[in-house]
């Protein structure tokens, strides 16, 4: 990976947004694949995403936009996919040529719901993506403290400490620090994981649990996440680093957290269907949780906030039994 290589972000939401806002504070021509053919119109003549993360100023001078994902993927080297992992599959089916030789970036906290795979194994197993070639950007950071500037922390893992750093460079600045990571599975697993446990926080919240709760349910979650993600991954990891802890809480804890956002809907009596017909964002939380349920069976791990939250999203159980045996199940 050189500097000279060309970097492009996959998609049109509020971390898509985020992300190219990074990109395009060290004055690189960034490439920019959305499907909203709209949202590019008002991008260019306005400077600003009209449907996420408005508030961030966006310079189209440094934006080569297209609603072509082949256009993009020809022209540009390094692909950052920035998309809800629910719809992964339907973007990637629209590809005619291959991404051989590409190298990919995932910035999607979830599981591709067709494969149960978590982002980077989809592609090295999918589309035969060297794992060298695959990288993750991860928190704990916000896409809504990002567009206000405020001072974030994110995580680029990759086995290539190079491309990792090259990456690391191209993100970095005033209000961006960067951290670099050979774990690549483990954070993977981590992002994905603690969208599931700001929903069981969400639903807490949403029951009326108080914040001494709160912080046993986190401090139960950090040990159950170390031992799902140690199963799947074995290698020497800090747990207690950003890209694990530091992730976990600000997705547990933030107001800007849409599946904590989920969660709280459910436990104040929301239907699944209700509360993500009233969300205009995807709660990864949701997709992951029957993912990491399905893994966890597989692999035999105690996993008991997983299972409450499971057994309510998906076994139609009463959120306020349910967690009233979790707190029986925490320490």
């Amino acid at each position: 990976m050189e500097d000279k290589q060309k970097i492009a972000v996959i998609g049109g939401g509020s971390w898509a947004t985020a992300i190219v806002k990074m990109l395009t504070e060290n004055n690189n021509l960034i490439g920019w694949y959305m499907r909203n053919s709209e949202s590019i119109a008002h991008i260019k003549e306005n400077n600003h995403n009209p449907k996420y993360l408005a508030s961030a100023e966006l310079d189209a001078t440094f934006l080569d936009l297209s609603d072509d994902i082949n256009y993009t993927v020809k022209n540009y080297d390094i692909l950052i996919f920035a998309i809800p992992s629910a719809f992964l599959t339907s973007e990637l089916n629209k590809l005619k040529l291959s991404l051989e030789g590409k190298i990919i970036f995932s910035a999607i906290k979830g599981i591709v719901p067709e494969t149960g795979l978590i982002i980077g194994e989809h592609f090295n197993q999918q589309y035969q993506i060297p794992l060298e070639n695959i990288g993750v950007i991860t928190g704990p950071c916000h896409a809504e403290e990002v567009a206000m500037e405020r001072l974030s922390y994110l995580t680029v893992a990759c086995i290539d400490e190079q491309k990792a750093t090259l990456m690391g460079k191209s993100i970095e600045s005033w209000y961006i620090k960067v951290k670099i990571s050979d774990d690549i599975i483990g954070t993977e697993y981590a992002a994905m994981l603690k969208n599931i446990y700001a929903v069981a926080a969400g639903i807490a919240h949403g029951l009326g649990y108080g914040d001494n709760f709160q912080s046993v349910l986190m401090s139960n979650a950090i040990r159950e996440m170390k031992r799902f993600i140690k199963k799947r991954h074995k290698m020497k990891r800090n747990i207690n680093n950003s890209a694990y802890l530091g992730d976990l809480l600000v997705t547990g804890y933030s107001v800007f957290s849409r599946n904590r956002m989920f969660g709280n809907m459910i436990g104040k009596g929301y239907t699944v269907r209700s509360a993500q017909h009233e969300m205009s964002m995807v709660a990864e939380g949701y997709y992951a949780t029957k993912s990491a349920f399905q893994i966890k069976e597989e692999n035999a791990t105690k996993t008991p906030i997983i299972d409450a939250v499971y057994n309510v999203l998906y076994g139609n159980k009463n959120p306020k039994k349910e967690f009233e045996k979790l707190t029986n199940k925490l320490d």
